[in-house]
């Protein structure tokens, strides 16, 4: 701290830079813009279809939506096209240091990756553990097994032991930040 003449007193301002600030759909969001800089692939987040009911009007430069309604469950948040392939993917977050709530992906989710898998696409979940600041890609096969064994067998959640030895984890970088591409490269 520093006292100055006037009595303020000013605390010195830390700067954490350990994630930068990011989220992990922003991380992948930045991802998705350096593939398109380097004209490695073409990925976007899909925007989320609303139905707008209500805008206010205080003036007209400043209008407002006061409320919507999503029209149809989303399917998942980001698509594209690398190498001729069509990807399919959505990110999810957990802060739990065992498992992966399977609660966290809507069955609306699982049929759509289930569809693009169908017809050749490739499907996958980038899960971010953020109590290990680790991120793993699991495909849609992987998830159809705990996905069915939830039905069957009353389970829950997909353990994080499972996605240390399964699933593919994916290195945070400067640039490209999160180079998922690089492990769908080593499957294709």
């Amino acid at each position: 701290m520093i006292g100055y003449p006037n009595k303020k007193k000013i605390v010195p301002k830390v700067n954490n830079y350990a994630n930068l600030g990011m989220t992990l759909e922003s991380d992948i969001d930045e991802t998705n813009r350096y593939y398109r800089s380097k004209d490695i692939a073409i990925i976007h987040k899909k925007p989320t279809p609303i139905q707008v009911v209500n805008v206010s009007y205080p003036a007209r430069n400043k209008a407002k939506i006061v409320e919507a309604y999503y029209r149809t469950p989303s399917t998942t948040d980001f698509n594209g096209i690398y190498k001729g392939k069509y990807i399919d993917f959505d990110a999810k977050e957990t802060n739990s240091k065992t498992s992966f709530p399977l609660s966290n992906i809507h069955e609306h989710q699982i049929n759509h990756l289930q569809d693009v898998k169908k017809h050749q696409g490739i499907a996958f979940l980038i899960i971010k553990w953020s109590q290990y600041d680790e991120h793993y890609i699991i495909f849609i096969d992987q998830i159809i097994e705990f996905w069915n064994g939830a039905k069957e067998k009353g389970r829950k959640s997909i353990p994080y032991q499972f996605f240390k030895d399964h699933c593919l984890v994916i290195p945070f970088n400067y640039q490209p930040r999160l180079d998922y591409l690089k492990i769908i490269d080593s499957l294709i």
